[in-house]
Formats: C-alpha cells, sequence, structure tokens
C-alpha cells in the first residue's frame, strides 16, 4: 500500500491549482493593496485573508481556541499579521505546495475554501478574472453549505445558475429564484450582500 503523501487524493490537485492562482494575484498587488486593501471579508486585507487560509491547514490553531471559528480565525490573523509580506508570502508558497494531510483528505472542502476567498480579494479590490470552470462549481457548493448556518438562503430559494448546471433546490426550499452565475449565486450564499446586485431575483 503506497503510503499517503504519494497518492493523488479526490480535489487535491484542484485545491492546489487554485492556491497557486491565489498567490499570483497576491503577487501583484502593491504593498498598499496587500497591507489594507478591502475584501469581502469584513475589516481584513488581502494579507489577512491570506493568513486565514494559511492556518485552515493547522487544526491545532483551532482547537485551542475551542468551538468559537471566530476567535481562532482572528486569532491566526493576528499572528500572520506580525510577519513581513516576504515573510508571509513564502510561507504561503509552501502552503501551496504541500498543502497538511489534513487538507487534502478534505480538499474538496478546502477547495471551496480558497476558492470563495480568493474572489474575496479580488471582489474587494474591483478586479475581475476568468473564473475556471472547476472554481466556480467550488464556490457555488461552499456557498451552499456555508449558507445553511449562515443565513439560510439556500432554504428559501431555487438556485438557477447561467454558466451552466442544473438549477438546484433543497426539499421544501421556498418557492423564491436566483438566477446568476455559480461564483456569484455562491458569494451571495455565503454572505457577500456585495454580489447581490449580479443576481436576478423572482
Amino acid at each position: 500500500m503506497l503510503p499517503l503523501d504519494k497518492v493523488a487524493l479526490p480535489f487535491e490537485k484542484e485545491l492546489r491549482a487554485e492556491r497557486l492562482r491565489l498567490i499570483e494575484t497576491l503577487e501583484s498587488l502593491s504593498d498598499e493593496e496587500f497591507d489594507s486593501g478591502p475584501t469581502l471579508c469584513a475589516g481584513w486585507a488581502p494579507r489577512d485573508v491570506l493568513g486565514h487560509v494559511i492556518g485552515t491547514d493547522y487544526l491545532g490553531g483551532y482547537l485551542e481556541h475551542g468551538p468559537g471559528l471566530d476567535a481562532a480565525n482572528q486569532a491566526l490573523v493576528d499572528r500572520t499579521r506580525r510577519l513581513s509580506r516576504d515573510r508571509l508570502m513564502e510561507w504561503a508558497r509552501q502552503w501551496a505546495a504541500r498543502p497538511s494531510v489534513t487538507s487534502r483528505l478534505g480538499a474538496l472542502i478546502m477547495f471551496g475554501d480558497v476558492s470563495v476567498h480568493h474572489q474575496d480579494v479580488l471582489r474587494g479590490l474591483g478586479r475581475e478574472r476568468a473564473v475556471p470552470d472547476a472554481v466556480g462549481r467550488a464556490v457555488f457548493r461552499e456557498g451552499a453549505q456555508l449558507s445553511l448556518w449562515l443565513n439560510q438562503r439556500v432554504l428559501r430559494h431555487r438556485l438557477v445558475p447561467t454558466d451552466g448546471g442544473r438549477p438546484f433546490a433543497l426539499p421544501g426550499a421556498g418557492k423564491a429564484e436566483a438566477r446568476g452565475t455559480r461564483e456569484a449565486l455562491g458569494m451571495w450564499l455565503a454572505g457577500r450582500d456585495a454580489v447581490a446586485g449580479e443576481l436576478e431575483f423572482a
């Protein structure tokens, strides 16, 4: 039996690719944008978003804060704020090249998380990219999952992607309808209200 580090796990390739794309975006930013530019994560600059997604590789950082995810997230962000940009980006490149075992095992979820946060950075700075099809699907999945406990939008709407894929509705979902790209729908479901203007509601 091959050791785990020699096995390609489901969605691991996609996770690594999106992490590398996030790094490319961050490397393109000016120092001011990197350190204090807006994102769709309230109160977080792009460097803070990076600190958060790096932190998801380290379960110990969450366990020490108990069930409070917000407190754990902020503690991890505060820790990385003390690092220089060069040091943080060096860490990010290692994080992209060598995901932790837990992230590899949960690559489907982690792929969705980093995809949403990449869009948080791009959209916050008013930048656009051609969203890869796999990323659009990942953002949609992540948004639907987050919506179950964030805002229940997924329970009240029939979701109609306009860029491929079938309409989606959970059993018992309300009759309201939201139409848009999978990326925009997913970001809206994940609580990014700034995206609502791109959607059509009926």
